[in-house]
Formats: structure tokens, C-alpha cells, sequence
């Protein structure tokens, strides 16, 4: 968690430039209680907290996710230090909402997280960029960490699951797929013993992150690359695609698979020798 004052600097930077009409003037206030907070899911704000990032030499490349995705992993939780200041996507921290910041995952990713020492479980909602610690994967609000009971030990072992994004929080979950008092529907039901100040859950599944692919051919001519694209038009999962470039005055059909969640899976998958020459690109 040291590193986040530096992260937060950086990203909150580029996010006031984008979106300087929306600053405000005078010094980040602490929030005495919980806060109602629209988290802004606009494509600059996006944009800017989607980037490859650097922290003390290891760099992070925020990643595709999915409802329904699940990991696991330690939690801990950061609150007075950070309490009032701005997170990674611009917002002012409140350690008494439920929120979370993740290394990789896109803003405003809604979470279910297991303590699963106890089996309780609390939906939050992802603000800020960390936890900087290599055996750390969650970093959980005040708020958060204290339904966990994660206070006391620190940290906890933790599951996680993807279920869904939305940009509007403490709004108490729907634990039917029925509307709510504020017309919205939840996708994904929850608990009956969701917590108050969840979220509901909008009907998007899918949140794009990082675009990496895979070479696995080049070609002069568009028709052998269409070709050898189409025989490897759906391959382990992936999808294949072919890309035009210009080399020194030359047309050049590049034949690419595509739909890796992280830049770690391309890279993996190029040195997997099934195709021979391949290497890792971002889209």
C-alpha cells in the first residue's frame, strides 16, 4: 500500500485532465459516514484508468472481465490514511462505503467477496488501483473489512466473483430479478443476506480491459491470409482476424488470434510453440 499515494498521483493526473470541467475547488474533505457516490463510468475516465501502469518496476495491465469470472486470494484493508484523499479513478476515498480497489480489474466492477474463514460476504464496488504487496490481491474498505471481520487479522483468505458493473452504490441489492423501488432490475440475484448499502446490479456482462493478440502469421497476399484465417477462425477459445499494414511501401495481411484476458495469457500462449514465429502484440 505504499505505492498507492504515488499510483493514485498519476492516474488521478491524467483523470483531471480529461475531465477538468467536473473538478472542484478547496482540499479533499473526510466523509464523517457513508457517502451516496454515482462512480463516473464515462469512456475517458475509462481510458484513463485502464492504461498499463508501472509500480516500483513490476507493470500492472488492467484486464478483460466477465460475470460470472471468480478468483481467490489474501484481502486486506486500508482506511484512516487514505480516508479523504482521491483514488485511482478520481474519486474521494470514504472508508465507510463498501468499495475496493483491485491491481487489474476495470473501475466500477461490482465484487462479491467471501471471507472464507467465516463464510461471510459483502458486494463491493472497485474505486482505486492496489494492493501493492506480491501475496495481496484486494484491498477492502474500513467499511467493507468490517463486515468481513477482516479488522482484527488484517488480512483473510478470499473468493471473489464478477457480478456485475454499474455506476450507482449504496443502493440496497434486489435479491429477486425483479425492479427495484428505483426501476432497476438486478441481473444477477443476490443473498437475501446482502447487505444494506449493496448494489444493484446492471444488465451489462462484459467489461473490456487490456487488448492483447497473438500473431500467428504473415502474408503478402489477402487471399492466403483469409484463408489461413478462416482455418483458424476459432482455435483454444480464440478468435482469429486479419490486419492490414504497410511496410516500407508494402501491403502486409497479418493474420492475428485474439480474445486473451491478460497480457500474461497472450504471452504464455505465444511461447506455447503451436505456432511457430508467434509473438505477443497490443491491440
Amino acid at each position: 500500500m505504499s505505492y498507492r499515494k504515488s499510483l493514485n498521483f498519476y492516474l488521478g493526473l491524467s483523470f483531471v485532465l480529461i475531465i477538468t470541467g467536473c473538478s472542484w475547488s478547496g482540499a479533499p474533505f473526510a466523509p464523517s459516514g457513508p457517502t451516496n457516490v454515482k462512480g463516473n463510468n464515462s469512456a475517458s475516465v475509462q481510458k484513463a484508468t485502464m492504461r498499463p501502469y508501472t509500480i516500483n518496476g513490476k507493470t500492472y495491465y488492467p484486464t478483460v472481465v466477465s460475470v460470472g469470472d471468480k478468483a481467490s486470494g489474501t484481502a486486506s484493508w486500508y482506511g484512516p490514511n487514505f480516508h479523504g484523499k482521491t483514488t485511482s479513478n478520481g474519486e474521494i476515498y470514504n472508508m465507510y462505503n463498501m468499495t475496493a480497489a483491485h491491481k487489474t480489474l476495470p473501475m466500477n466492477t461490482i465484487l462479491k467477496v467471501t471471507n472464507l474463514r467465516n463464510q461471510k460476504s459483502v458486494i463491493v464496488r472497485i474505486n482505486d488501483r492496489g494492493p501493492f504487496v506480491a501475496d495481496r490481491v484486494l484491498d477492502l474498505s474500513k467499511a467493507a473489512a468490517m463486515k468481513l471481520d477482516v479488522i482484527g487479522t488484517g488480512t483473510a483468505p478470499v473468493s471473489m466473483e464478477v457480478i456485475g458493473f454499474n455506476e450507482d452504490i449504496n443502493v440496497v441489492a434486489s435479491a429477486q430479478t425483479k425492479p427495484t423501488s428505483t426501476g432497476i432490475k438486478a441481473s444477477n440475484p443476490v443473498s437475501p443476506t446482502a447487505p444494506s448499502g449493496g448494489i444493484v446490479i446492471s444488465s451489462e456482462q462484459r467489461v473490456v480491459g487490456g487488448d492483447f493478440m497473438v500473431q500467428i502469421g504473415s502474408f503478402k497476399n489477402l487471399e492466403g491470409a483469409n484463408r489461413y484465417q478462416r482455418e483458424h477462425q476459432s482455435i483454444d477459445g480464440y478468435k482469429s482476424v486479419v490486419r492490414t499494414f504497410t511496410i516500407d511501401g508494402s501491403t502486409i495481411y497479418r493474420v492475428f488470434l485474439h480474445g486473451f484476458r491478460s497480457e500474461d495469457e497472450a504471452r504464455d500462449y505465444a511461447r506455447s510453440g503451436k505456432f511457430q514465429g508467434a509473438f505477443i502484440v497490443r491491440g
